[in-house]
This record gives structure tokens, sequence and C-alpha cells, in this order.
């Protein structure tokens, strides 16, 4: 059991599926919105454990944090939180997917090849500890993930290393094996895997799947 007070930020798939994790998980859990009543209906579901605020309330309540917003509104929403992240432990989750839709099968990105969005984040909240992680596979995969008996490979990136722990150690609870890339210029990596993930899905509509570092 991880035993936690975990905020995720965001209202979509992705934080729903992650909330759900870390509850099943004996974490205490605060959804965030800037509506914080679009998520009523989880709250209800979810049991006594469980509770939503907006995102600077949600900031401020988790020891951990998740952001799992849409990629062009990461840097607002953590602005928005102040410094109710510095010290913690941040899994970044998002992607910068710009606004345009794909072309054959292919996302774009508002960052550049030797640039990417956790690098911003950290940047801008230098107290932050970030850790991107679970940005590299669909929500319906990120806990528990049932293939066949073999745990896939979740990469991660961060310049903290006890941070790097901490996820290591959610990710081993949700069924996962880590491949740690190293500090936060490691995103230049893990976050197109975005794109290669997707790509599968837009082209032949293939979506289950997820990536597995072979080792000899």
């Amino acid at each position: 059991m991880l035993d936690k007070n975990v905020g995720v930020l965001g209202s979509g798939g992705v934080g729903e599926t992650l909330a759900d994790g870390f509850l099943k998980y004996g974490c205490t859990v605060m959804r965030g919105s800037r509506e914080p009543t679009k998520l009523e209906d989880w709250r209800a579901r979810a049991g006594t454990k469980a509770s939503v605020g907006d995102f600077a309330a949600t900031a401020a309540f988790g020891d951990l944090l998740v952001l799992a917003v849409k990629g062009s509104a990461a840097l607002s929403v953590a602005a928005g939180c102040g410094s109710a992240l510095d010290g913690k432990v941040v899994l970044d989750a998002t992607n910068p997917i710009a606004e345009k839709p794909p072309v054959d099968g292919i996302l774009e990105f508002f960052t550049g090849p030797n640039d990417s969005l956790i690098e911003r984040l950290q940047t801008q909240h230098p107290k932050a500890r970030f850790v991107k992680c679970f940005s590299s596979v669909g929500s319906a995969n990120m806990v528990n993930p049932q293939f066949g008996g073999s745990r896939p490979t979740m990469f991660i990136c961060g310049n903290d290393k006890s941070a790097k722990e901490v996820t290591r150690k959610i990710l081993d609870a949700f069924g996962w094996e880590t491949e740690d890339l190293g500090t936060a210029r490691g995103g230049r990596a893990i976050e197109p895997l975005c794109i290669t993930w997707c790509a599968p899905g837009f082209l032949e509509g293939r979506w289950t799947h997820a990536f597995k570092v072979l080792r000899r």
C-alpha cells in the first residue's frame, strides 16, 4: 500500500484512471479542476477517501501530485498552483501536443527537438521535483496493465533522484518496469514517444499497446 495524500490535477480520463489507481493502493486522493463540480459524479462513486477541489486546493492537499492536464494548459495550471508545488514530487503525465489534428497519423508538438515540456515546467518551478511519467501509454493501461504476464516499460526522467525512486515504487505497484532516462532533459526523448504510441491508433485504430525494453 502506498499510503499517501495524492493531488491529481486534471478532470480528464488520465486523471481519473490515475486517481482510481492511487485509491486502489491505499492513498487518499483529491482531484482538481477549474470547475470542481464536474468531478462530483467521480467523487460520489470513488468513496470516502476521495475529494475534489480547484487546482490550488488540490496542489496544497497532495503530498504527491500528478499533473494530468492537456499539454497546452500545463504551464498555466502549474503556475496557478504557485508555491504549493515546492518540494513535492510532481508526476508529469503531460505531452506538448499542438492544437492541430494529426497529419498522416502523426501528431505535431509545440516544442522543438531540443526542448521538452517537462524542462519548461521545471524551469518555471525550480523548487518542485518533476518526474515525467505515464506520458507514453494510453490511460486504459496505466494501472495494472495486462500483457500476458510481461510488465511493460514506463520511461521516466527528472532532476531529483529521490523523486524518481518514489516514482519507481509507484510504477512497481501499478505493474510497470521503469526505464530512467536521466534528468529533465530526457523529456526530449520521452515525450515524442507519445507520437509513436498514437500513430497506430490514428492509422489502424489500435490503442491498447505499450512499449517494452528488451534486455540481455
